[in-house]
């Protein structure tokens, strides 16, 4: 992604397909769908969140996770865990858009944590 964005929406779906239907016909949003992750981009348009819609699997639970901009991603994390979270997915890298982590917010809520 070449324009910053302060957050993320992804969208996970046991029947992705169904899904990617859904949230664009609801929504409006325009996807790309990126075949080899089997994972469709929301065409960014003014006011829009930017995000995607993938399907669910072993590691990725169904569920919508927001993921928020944090300037490092170690650090909120670390913060994360004195606020009372649980580390769900430990940190990864994804070529173009940056490090991420996701964690459990003290209601069992999945937060993602985004630095590009």
């Amino acid at each position: 992604m070449t324009e910053k964005h302060a957050a993320w929406i992804d969208i996970t779906a046991t029947d992705a397909t169904v899904s990617r239907a859904f949230y664009a016909e609801l929504f409006g949003w325009r996807l790309q769908l990126v075949e080899a992750l089997d994972y469709a981009l929301v065409e960014p348009e003014p006011g829009t969140l930017p995000g995607g819609i993938g399907s669910a699997d072993g590691t990725r639970p169904a569920g919508i996770t927001t993921y928020f901009s944090v300037p490092d991603v170690e650090a909120a994390l670390a913060r994360a865990a004195e606020l009372g979270a649980k580390v769900a997915s430990a940190p990864w890298t994804v070529p173009g858009l940056g490090t991420m982590a996701v964690v459990l917010d003290p209601d069992g809520n999945r937060i993602g944590l985004w630095a590009d």
